[in-house]
């Protein structure tokens, strides 16, 4: 099977092959045969007959370091007829420009597959479906309300308050016992952002560990533990923290049994969820994930290889 390809994502310019997800996959397709195209989010345009179209380049990549990718001549695609397979890959915040890109690519899924689905993604930004599964969460509270906060930390003692839409584990603070600072802190975060904020009790089992563990069309694919670099209680791996190998713990196969079932039903193909100390789910990525290529690099599997398997097993399917 020979499939046209379109990957909306970051500029190419902009990519670190040595860990980008995106890349991998595109890697992967090129070796079965696929055509690839490169397109901005910027670029849609949904016509007054219904057509969906972006200007787009095709691409061919190689795992060359400052010589990574070759655009051909721009054409401009009709994502619904022209391409088999959207890959909705740009990086987040989750903003209004991220959903209104999922409204869009929704008009297309009678004739395109778009992957992850982009309705099941508009509806599951990473810190709010998590909340579906409460009974795997540390105490969490959503709120702007600073009075609410302080009660849970007089609750809880040290806690950690997360932009509700953030990413890669920006802007994550660290509020000790005393509550220093959090009044001001959340005077930040309530001017910074219009939406609640998270807050939970800070985790001593982080230093255990941030586990990434890639479901693929809800089946477990691959983990890594992720562990905070020195000065540093996040372990995200753009944060300077450093990965490891991994297996998974009994709560943790717990945790993917139960949502697995839903992953697939929503059509969600790839997503990577984070389980700190081996029983705790903070966080369920599906806009767009990452971890394959450290995952592959500490287990020799080949992610982004399945990844396709599963893609391509949902269009046989259609």
């Amino acid at each position: 099977m020979t499939l046209k390809i379109a990957v909306q994502m970051d500029p190419m310019e902009s990519v670190n092959i040595a860990g980008d997800s995106s890349f991998a996959l595109m890697i992967a397709a090129q070796k079965r045969g696929h055509e690839i195209f490169h397109y901005d989010v910027k670029g849609l345009t949904l016509h007054a007959n219904g057509r969906l179209t972006t200007p787009a380049h095709p691409v061919t990549v190689r795992p060359v370091k400052g010589d990574h990718f070759t655009f051909g001549d721009p054409v401009k695609l009709d994502l619904g007829s022209d391409v088999d397979v959207v890959l909705m890959r740009q990086d987040p915040p989750f903003h209004v420009g991220y959903i209104t890109a999922t409204h869009l690519l929704e008009r297309i899924e009678a004739e395109t597959l778009v992957v992850n689905n982009p309705v099941s993604v508009r509806n599951a930004p990473e810190k709010v479906y998590v909340l579906d599964y409460a009974q795997f969460m540390p105490p969490t509270l959503i709120t702007r309300d600073l009075d609410e906060v302080r009660a849970f930390q007089k609750q809880h003692g040290g806690i950690v308050v997360k932009p509700l839409h953030g990413n890669g584990g920006k802007a994550i603070f660290l509020v000790p016992e005393d509550g220093s600072n959090l009044s001001a802190l959340f005077e930040v975060f309530n001017q910074t952002w219009p939406e609640p904020h998270m807050v939970q009790p800070f985790l001593p089992e982080v230093h255990q560990g941030d586990k990434r563990i890639v479901l693929i069309d809800g089946e477990f694919a691959g983990a890594i533990n992720r562990k905070p670099g020195e000065g540093e209680f996040r372990s995200n791996l753009a944060q300077g923290g450093y990965a490891e190998a991994a297996e998974l713990t009994t709560r943790e196969k717990e945790i993917c049994a139960a949502m697995g079932p839903d992953l697939k039903r929503l059509g969600l193909i790839f997503v990577g969820i984070d389980v700190i100390g081996g029983k705790w789910l903070t966080e369920i990525n599906v806009t767009s994930p990452t971890g394959i290529v450290a995952i592959d690099k500490f287990n020799g599997t080949d992610t982004p290889g399945m990844i396709w398997d599963a893609i391509e097993r949902r269009l046989a399917a259609k």
